[in-house]
């Protein structure tokens, strides 16, 4: 089944030459339950589509699977996936993995550790990155550019974030657009997961917003040694890709010829 990501309204469009009656795309957001072997661990809202990525990708980036193999993703799983309207999804690892232990409250789309007990418990799990070849910068700086030329829905709608992978040579891949920038992250994160793609040692992470401590646990989590992001990084970004031995660049955004950028090296 394919959902509508986008919505047109009717609006007025205002103007310093006055106004005009137009349609006008908005981006779809909707809230999805997950479940991890018939437990329900967070309740999101997100943009509808690649459900099984994202889910896959939040149960992953979490360390909820602790090493577990996922067997089946599927809707509901307690009755018809028409009946909750798509907006349930569970991941099954037939008991392998920890029992979970559901996030106090519903997470919203721009909410990313909402509910965890310690910022020390989302890091505890991870050791540092390993030794990796220096990033080649002009590589990385040209990327959003790229990506940004095929971002579909934020050319319609203006009203989404974007995350993709961007290899060695500048080329962007498996491109996730979302209402929320973590489930973008958690949805590109869960393309790989299920390829059987991670960690991502040789890649970097790209992110259309700010790089906060959560965009850069989900970058270590999954192996990126360098996190690429549009806006800024926040002191706590800085001091994990620090601890966890990535490259993190921030700021990085088009302005005429050039390209500006920080450079918050690891070491």
């Amino acid at each position: 089944m394919v959902r509508a990501r986008t919505q047109q309204f009717l609006v007025r469009r205002v103007t310093a030459s006055g106004s005009v009656r137009q349609p006008d795309f908005v981006i779809v957001e909707e809230p999805l339950e997950m479940r991890l072997d018939g437990t329900t661990i967070n309740t999101t809202m997100r943009t509808p589509g690649h459900d099984y990525e994202l889910t896959a990708g939040f149960c992953f980036t979490e360390g909820l699977l602790a090493g577990a193999p996922i067997t089946e993703i599927r809707y509901c799983a307690t009755g018809s996936a028409v009946d909750t309207e798509f907006n349930v999804v569970t991941v099954s690892t037939g008991g392998a993995a920890p029992t979970a232990t559901p996030r106090l409250g519903t997470a919203t789309s721009s909410c990313g550790i909402c509910g965890t007990a310690s910022l020390d418990l989302l890091t505890q799990r991870l050791d540092p990155l390993g030794p990796f070849a220096q990033w080649d910068l002009p590589a990385l700086l040209n990327a959003p550019s790229r990506i940004l030329a095929t971002q579909g829905l934020f050319e319609a709608t203006g009203g989404v974030h974007a995350a993709a992978i961007i290899d060695r040579d500048g080329t962007p891949s498996i491109l996730r657009e979302d209402v929320g920038r973590h489930n973008a992250v958690d949805k590109v994160v869960g393309r790989m997961l299920l390829d059987d793609q991670l960690p991502a040692t040789d890649l970097a992470l790209f992110v259309s917003g700010r790089a906060s401590f959560e965009i850069v646990q989900k970058a270590w989590a999954a192996g990126f040694t360098a996190l690429v992001a549009v806006s800024a990084p926040t002191q706590l970004a800085v001091l994990t890709a620090r601890a966890a031995g990535m490259t993190l660049i921030g700021f990085v955004r088009g302005e005429g010829p050039n390209v500006r950028a920080n450079h918050y090296s690891p070491v």
